[in-house]
């Protein structure tokens, strides 16, 4: 096969399938993602270093071993693309933040290594908020991220660059991760696959609070079964997370689809809290009405989460606190203003709010599992607004009030992450401004292989259907550049470092230089 757009048009699932059949090359497949890197990411700015040489060795080397007929990784000559969150050993990695616009990792965190080890090829870096504060993907190092299907609107955050990357068919796979929703509301933006897992079934190495089960990593894909396949590379017992535990990672690649006229399911417009445009409950109430004729019955539940609001202030504050104190403190300017503002929050809380924080995350999760006797998922919208525009930093009015917060808009999926429970962002049309709508799957306690397995069958259910099919950006209108969304870019990386891999002894010497700046 040598059209690219025939190549990119393929799932993940069937890129790999080929390149183990030897009817398709992991050069072909990397070109071709290189190719439309350059012609669409200047429209949608959702991908940010990249190391094409260094992947192109790899590529090279995986075609090899195709050819030898050598035993390949779940993963092996697929292009991966990876948060600007995760350290990359050699690949500039800035978090969105000046502080860090040098910063080359020696070596790649516990996630990227497992990837990798499977076989994925990193290209590049997608883009994040600054530090991944807040969910509209935008920083003074790389810019904004617009939104495959109108580039002045958000794509979401904080993995937006993933998603818009994946939307576009950049890439075929790539990293997420996930706090008050940052990789299910861009997934929903972008009309892309993102699932939040039970914490502790992919290690996460950079959560300092290890203990703290609210932030996880997670997987991004056009499909179900393509999620399903980069998450089943990413399960693992690690040391560098308390939480992990032993799964077996290899069955999640395997998982079939559940029959849909079996399944109960419960349905949410707000989780009895949550503010919630009336456009989008309008949308919502139209694509049950579509859906229930696949189940065996579908209900709405009355559903209460009464401190989810305040109980996510604290942990999400106590997590900052943890991470930020050390700048603050040195200069609060270093910080940009959803991180100082979430710091700020946490510094001023007590030993008393946390731990009725704990108290309240306990009750509502023992509440929220009772709906499992009668139900085996819940369903509610991802967000409660549509795509909004990127220049504004966060939807500042829900229902015609005004947000009490940043991060205010994530009531939907912030609730559900203080109930532990996995959680699928699954593409399902678009909503009254014809941007895409995403459906939050909601599964049991520790229920990640059936809720996604609920996912393979919904989604195929839902692709013969115009009002639940996942929709597709329009890429010949994504042709020209937007120079805007670069434009917010005060603090843009040196381009030696932003556009190939390094050395060990240039990410020495850079290390070197670094520690003689911050001396003088």
């Amino acid at each position: 096969m040598s059209d690219s757009n025939s190549i990119l048009q393929l799932s993940a699932v069937e890129m790999r399938r080929r390149i183990g059949a030897k009817s398709l090359s992991p050069v072909e497949v990397l070109e071709a993602c290189i190719a439309r890197i350059e012609a669409i990411n200047p429209a949608v700015n959702a991908v940010t270093a990249t190391c094409y040489d260094r992947a192109r060795a790899e590529a090279r080397a995986a075609e090899a071993a195709m050819m030898r007929g050598d035993t390949l990784g779940v993963l092996h000559g697929l292009p991966l693309g990876v948060k600007d969150l995760e350290d990359t050993g050699g690949l500039l990695t800035t978090h969105g933040s000046p502080n860090f616009l040098n910063h080359v990792p020696a070596r790649d965190n516990a996630l990227v290594g497992r990837l990798r080890a499977a076989g994925a090829v990193v290209v590049g870096k997608t883009n994040v908020p600054e530090m991944g504060a807040g969910a509209n993907s935008r920083n003074p190092v790389w810019g904004a991220t617009g939104n495959p299907f109108n580039p002045m609107l958000n794509a979401g955050g904080s993995s937006g660059g993933s998603a818009a990357a994946l939307a576009t068919d950049m890439l075929p796979l790539c990293t997420g991760s996930d706090t008050g929703g940052s990789l299910r509301i861009p997934a929903a933006k972008c009309g892309v696959v993102g699932f939040r897992p039970s914490p502790g079934l992919v290690p996460v190495e950079r959560r300092q609070l290890g203990w703290t089960p609210i932030s996880v990593v997670g997987p991004m894909g056009r499909t179900v079964a393509d999620a399903c396949l980069q998450f089943s590379a990413s399960i693992a017992l690690d040391d560098c997370d308390p939480l992990s535990y032993t799964s077996d990672g290899a069955s999640f690649a395997q998982l079939r689809p559940v029959d849909l006229g079996n399944l109960r399911v419960a349905y949410t417009e707000d989780f009895g809290v949550c503010p919630v445009d009336e456009e989008i409950r309008v949308a919502f109430r139209a694509k049950i009405a579509a859906m229930r004729r696949f189940f065996k019955c579908c209900d709405p539940v009355a559903i209460s989460l009464p401190d989810a609001d305040r109980c996510f202030d604290v942990i999400r504050a106590e997590s900052f606190v943890a991470a930020f104190r050390d700048t603050y403190e040195r200069d609060p300017g270093l910080l940009g203003p959803n991180v100082r503002a979430n710091y700020e929050i946490g510094a001023q809380m007590t030993l008393a709010d946390r731990a009725w924080a704990h108290l309240a995350q306990t009750k509502m999760f023992r509440s929220f599992q009772e709906i499992y006797r009668d139900y085996d998922i819940v369903l509610s919208p991802t967000t409660p607004v549509s795509a909004f525009p990127w220049s504004t930093l966060y939807a500042e009015t829900i229902e015609g009030k005004p947000a009490r917060n940043y991060y205010h808009w994530l009531g939907l999926t912030y609730g559900v992450t203080l109930l532990t429970n996995p959680a699928l962002a699954l593409p399902c049309g678009v909503d009254g401004r014809g941007m895409p709508f995403g459906l939050q799957v909601v599964g049991r306690f520790r229920g990640d292989a059936h809720v996604l397995a609920c996912g393979l069958a919904m989604e195929h259910a839902f692709a013969y259907d115009p009002q639940l099919r996942r929709p597709v950006p329009d890429l010949s209108a994504l042709r020209e550049p937007v120079p805007a969304l670069r434009g917010l870019a005060t603090h843009p990386p040196r381009a030696d470092l932003a556009t190939r891999a390094l050395t060990e002894e240039e990410i020495a010497a850079l290390a070197t230089g670094e520690a003689h700046a911050r001396a003088v």
